[in-house]
């Protein structure tokens, strides 16, 4: 059975007293197979966003004993804050990490919500993927009204729990569960104290966008008239252009502006079905899966924009953030930095770094330490607290914290010269042609070139994304020969412990002939990276190109021979056949020596 890994991220509305969220905490960590990665409280908003992963079953249960201690430390009839909610546990999803669907997630947020209803007694509501009710896929939608209008909504027919009794609970409100993607909780901040600065920008970049108006006297949109649908008027909200229809107008909406203009009234709860006449207009904002509101945090004495990117894929933080500066600059603004609530995906991250490298004219293509750094810088995104790259990104690049190339030079050669059989050939060819993947990085993106910026470019993207491959190989090579050493080492006293040695040392030897066979791959295409910037890199560097080619050269080498001397142990013929037949097609039919006479790889 594959991996499963989910993720989820319960939102409790306590954001001041850390010594109840301790205690919410401490239950969630109660339960083995879950994994607590970030706590993030925020006492202008008197709320905590908690993320933990881990396997399905462990994750539902965590979260349920999470709500539960909620239930029991928190008082939603004293609860105050700056940030919507409807309970103690005002949200929980749950997110698709590894091995999970998003109905897989869905069913998990259905579990949950049936026994908190059933054992705690508390209101259900599902949202998001796991919505029953189309109706109720919108937050914004569920939660309207928050806890203070809770005990009025539970005794509208048309507003039932998905579970649980339809009775107000005081001291905690309702729980609102669901799955969906990754959410990126992203804050803008303003050099203003005042929340409507924020408000004003944050309604022009959310999807729902805002009233629309004319007539404005300056930049703040608010400055403007405020338009309505009448008989045989009917304004666009995004242009000046009125229509005799709102069909004429709809159709206006979609070929020009690119929006649905019904689904845009139906987000601010028109029902164009029923007719608009004497409704408000209403303008798109600027981005899909972009939810936004404006709030002033008194911890930072400044106005910030609140933004939910609900699938960072159609919307970024470089859009939202961009957007805004524009905005603010026009609204005789600054935006002083931003802030990632929570964890954020590395990807988004990384995308951000090389978009504001290129804009800087410098390649993207350098070390992933680089670009989330430059991100880091470019968004702002320690303005207001700090941002611990380790801590706060999800999904990091696969590194050995304690391996080999976690040692200094002086300590790994020390370590290859003892008498012990590994680290070995093996694990040196990976490093020489990270080595030479590192020379061929380092030559294109110092050549400044007008004709091949392009092809060098291009080398630079091969070379990296090979030599982040070859770092792994050299302990992936040592983990591997020490696999197969501690297979050899299984009891063999009885048939079936020989039989499953046997299998054992096959397994070991079929990954030890793999890993070199991909650092001889990895290391042609750093040879390859190499020779093209010895063709159009800068002529001054050209000793460093040719000396990353040898070094690819001995990678290719070393892995092949670790591969060959691997292969002469193994019994499966068909698999010996296959790898050798790659080999020599690798080599162009060109015979190698098996290598140095070890007995064993390195």
């Amino acid at each position: 059975m594959s991996h499963r890994v989910v993720e989820c991220v319960p939102n409790f509305s306590e954001g001041r007293d850390m010594a109840k969220m301790r205690l919410i905490t401490e239950a969630i960590e109660t339960v083995a197979g879950v994994k607590l990665l970030d706590v993030d409280p925020g006492a202008d908003t008197n709320r905590t966003v908690v993320t933990f992963v881990g396997d399905p079953d462990s994750v539902v249960e965590a979260a349920f004993r999470g709500i539960k201690r909620a239930s029991e430390v928190i008082d939603m009839r004293t609860h105050s804050g700056a940030h919507p909610r409807m309970g103690a546990c005002d949200v929980c999803p749950f997110i698709p990490v590894e091995g999970m669907t998003m109905e897989d997630c869905a069913e998990l947020a259905r579990r949950l919500g049936k026994r908190v209803g059933e054992e705690l007694g508390i209101p259900v509501f599902l949202y998001e993927q796991a919505a029953a009710i189309p109706e109720r896929q919108n937050l914004a939608v569920v939660r309207k009204g928050e806890y203070e209008g809770l005990e009025d909504k539970l005794k509208d027919a048309s507003w039932l729990p998905d579970f649980g009794p339809a009775t107000f609970v005081p001291t905690f409100g309702a729980l609102i569960t669901g799955a969906r993607e990754f959410l990126i909780a992203y804050n803008i901040t303003l050099n203003s104290r005042d929340k409507a600065h924020a408000t004003d920008i944050a309604f022009e970049l959310r999807e729902k966008g805002r009233v629309a108006r004319r007539g404005q006297t300056n930049a703040f949109y608010s400055s403007g008239k405020e338009l309505k649908y009448a008989e045989g008027c009917f304004p666009c909200g995004n242009c000046a252009e009125d229509f005799s229809t709102f069909e004429a107008l709809e159709a206006h909406c979609q070929a020009t502006h690119g929006y649905d203009l019904r689904r845009l009234l139906k987000l601010n709860d028109i029902d164009s079905a029923k007719g608009v006449i004497g409704q408000k207009a209403y303008k798109a904002g600027l981005f899909r899966e972009c939810k936004a509101i404006g709030w002033y945090v008194e911890t930072y004495k400044r106005a910030q924009l609140s933004i939910n990117l609900t699938n960072y894929n159609v919307t970024s933080t470089v859009d939202v953030l961009e957007a805004t500066r524009r905005m603010a600059v026009a609204r005789g603004l600054v935006v002083t930095g931003s802030e990632i609530v929570g964890l954020v995906p590395f990807k988004p991250l990384y995308d951000a770094g090389q978009h504001y490298l290129r804009l800087q004219g410098k390649s993207p293509f350098v070390p992933v330490e680089d670009v989330l750094e430059n991100a880091v810088f470019s968004m702002g995104l320690s303005d207001v607290a700090p941002f611990e790259i380790d801590k706060k990104v999800l999904g990091l690049p696969k590194r050995y914290e304690n391996g080999l190339m976690a040692m200094k030079v002086t300590d790994f050669v020390t370590e290859v010269s003892r008498d012990t059989p590994a680290p070995g050939g093996g694990s040196i060819a990976a490093l020489a042609g990270a080595l030479g993947a590192s020379l061929a990085s380092m030559v294109a993106n110092l050549t400044k070139s007008q004709g091949h910026s392009a092809t060098l470019q291009a080398a630079a993207e091969q070379a990296h994304r090979v030599k982040a491959a070859l770092v792994l190989a050299v302990d992936d090579d040592t983990n591997a020969f020490n696999a197969y050493m501690e297979a050899r080492r299984l009891p063999q006293t009885t048939a079936a412990e020989k039989t499953a040695r046997e299998a054992a040392m096959l397994d070991g030897l079929k990954i030890a002939v793999n890993v070199p066979f991909q650092t001889a791959a990895h290391s042609f295409e750093a040879m390859q990276a190499a020779a093209v910037v010895i063709e159009h890199g800068n002529p001054a560097s050209i000793t460093d190109g040719m000396v990353g080619v040898q070094m690819g050269f001995a990678g290719v080498r070393g892995g092949i021979w670790n591969v060959l001397i691997n292969l002469k142990d193994i019994s499966d013929a068909e698999y010996n056949a296959r790898h050798e037949g790659q080999v020599r097609k690798a080599v162009g039919g060109r015979h190698w020596p098996d290598g140095p006479g070890h007995q064993r790889r390195r």
